[in-house]
C-alpha cells in the first residue's frame, strides 16, 4: 500500500497528479461487482421479459459509455485513451443476483482502475434503472479491484482471484 497519498500536495491541498515524467506501458485493470433482487426480479432478466428491455444488454452499452467518462466523473482523474474495455454480466443460480466484471485497457502513463470502477458502477446502476419499477430493494456490493497490470507498481491482484497471466 502505498504510503503517500499523491492526490495532495505539500500543503494538503488537492491537485491532479503530474504523470508527465512516466513512462507510456500497456496498462490493464479488471473490476467486479455485484447487484442483488428479488427471484421475480431475476427471473424477468433470464427471460428478457423486463419492460424496458434487453437488461444486459443496455447495462453493458452503458458499462462502456461509464468507463469513457470517469473523468468527466472523478475530479482528479486523468483523460485517458483506452484501447480495449470489455464488460461481462454473469446471472448467479443460487442467489439472485447477478454479477459484473469490466476490464479496461491502455497505453499510457496511468493506469485504468478508475475506469474499470466506474464501468461497473455504471452498470449495475443500469440494471437497477431498467428494474426498479418491480424492485426498488436492489443493492449493488462487492464493488472492488480484482487486478491491475503495468506501470510502475506492476501487477497487483486481489488476494482471493487466480492471475490472469
Amino acid at each position: 500500500m502505498a504510503s503517500v497519498l499523491t492526490h495532495f500536495n505539500e500543503a494538503g491541498d488537492a491537485h491532479m497528479v503530474d504523470v508527465g515524467y512516466k513512462d507510456i506501458t500497456k496498462r490493464i485493470a479488471t473490476a467486479e461487482g455485484w447487484i442483488h433482487m428479488q427471484p421475480a426480479t431475476l427471473e424477468l432478466v433470464k427471460q428478457g421479459t423486463a419492460k424496458k428491455g434487453d437488461v444486459i444488454g443496455v447495462a453493458r452499452i452503458a458499462a462502456i459509455m461509464g468507463s469513457k467518462r470517469t473523468p468527466d466523473l472523478v475530479p482528479l482523474c486523468h483523460p485517458i485513451s483506452l484501447t480495449k474495455v470489455s464488460v461481462d454480466f454473469e446471472i448467479s443460480d443460487e442467489e439472485p443476483k447477478i454479477r459484473c466484471e469490466a476490464t479496461c485497457e491502455t497505453y499510457g502513463k496511468t493506469g485504468v482502475e478508475m475506469e474499470a470502477l466506474t464501468a461497473v458502477q455504471v452498470g449495475l446502476l443500469t440494471v437497477y434503472d431498467m428494474l426498479k419499477a418491480v424492485d426498488r430493494g436492489m443493492t449493488m456490493t462487492g464493488i472492488r479491484l480484482l487486478e491491475k497490470q503495468g506501470g510502475k507498481s506492476g501487477h497487483w491482484i486481489a488476494k482471493d482471484r487466480k492471475p490472469t497471466t
